[in-house]
């Protein structure tokens, strides 16, 4: 008689997002105590956790449907109740209910982003991201936060401003624009020594000013989507940018099928070489 397989959770990756859940609320509670730096910093710190635990779940073999659910869950957090509370209280308190109304846009865009990509996973195309990615949209509100800490400025003066890019964030997170995922990168390949002397450039410059370093680079990658889809495509239509983009590959092979034997074009017919 076999023994049965023992049931359990992974630690490891788990624990690793449950560091990731812990940033995310942390962020909440920090803003309500009016520490936005610390809230804006545990958003981003909340990022490094999201992107360890998938990779040390895929190394060490341990990946699971309750990690990945647990992951999402964790992420809707982080990424997207986080920023939105975090930006509400620094800025969109004032505003009414176009403050609220503008946070409610970020955490519902979050929502669908997060629903659209479990539902895409092994079907989509890897090089690209369809719509923002909930973490770099978290980037880019938290490094606007940051940003107005580190120079001193008070975010219900710019309530208008804010308002706008948190909504923005949130319909990008929706919308159909095309954003590089960067995971055809071969990580494991050699790379030039001159490469290394980049890479510690850039470490140098984001230490010199974190807030505003990350900030621009997250509203760059953020204004890449658009510019991505507009050059890839000779006419805009509706379906480029928000909607059930149409395949027209997928819709001409289905339209192929329904044809009957003799109404199919031989050419159409595998070759028998």
């Amino acid at each position: 008689m076999t023994q049965s397989k023992r049931k359990g959770i992974y630690l490891l990756p788990n624990l690793l997002t449950t560091a990731g859940l812990f940033s995310g609320f942390f962020a909440v509670v920090s803003s309500m105590n009016g520490r936005f730096e610390a809230a804006a910093i545990a958003i981003f710190v909340a990022m490094i956790f999201d992107g360890l635990d998938g990779r040390v779940a895929r190394m060490t073999n341990t990946q699971s449907e309750f990690g990945a659910e647990y992951d999402s869950m964790a992420d809707m957090v982080s990424f997207g109740m986080a920023p939105a509370l975090v930006s509400y209280n620094w800025a969109l308190s004032e505003l009414g209910k176009i403050g609220w109304l503008a946070a409610f846009i970020y955490v519902a865009g979050a929502a669908l982003r997060l629903a659209r990509f479990n539902t895409q996973i092994g079907i989509a195309d890897k090089r690209y991201f369809q719509g923002l990615a909930s973490p770099a949209a978290a980037a880019l509100v938290a490094g606007l936060v940051w940003v107005g800490v580190e120079y001193d400025v008070n975010g219900h003066d710019y309530g208008i401003i804010v308002a706008l890019l948190t909504g923005v964030a949130g319909l990008l997170m929706v919308s159909n624009f095309k954003y590089n995922s960067f995971k055809e990168v071969d990580w494991h390949g050699k790379v030039p020594f001159v490469a290394l002397l980049a890479v510690l450039l850039v470490f140098i410059i984001v230490a010199t000013e974190p807030a505003l370093v990350l900030f621009v680079v997250f509203a760059l990658y953020a204004c890449a989507g658009p510019i991505n889809t507009f050059r890839s495509v000779e006419t805009i239509r509706l379906e480029d940018v928000v909607g059930d983009p149409i395949d027209e590959d997928a819709d001409f092979q289905q339209r192929n099928e329904e044809k009957s034997p003799s109404e199919k074009n031989p050419a159409d017919k595998p070759s028998e070489k």
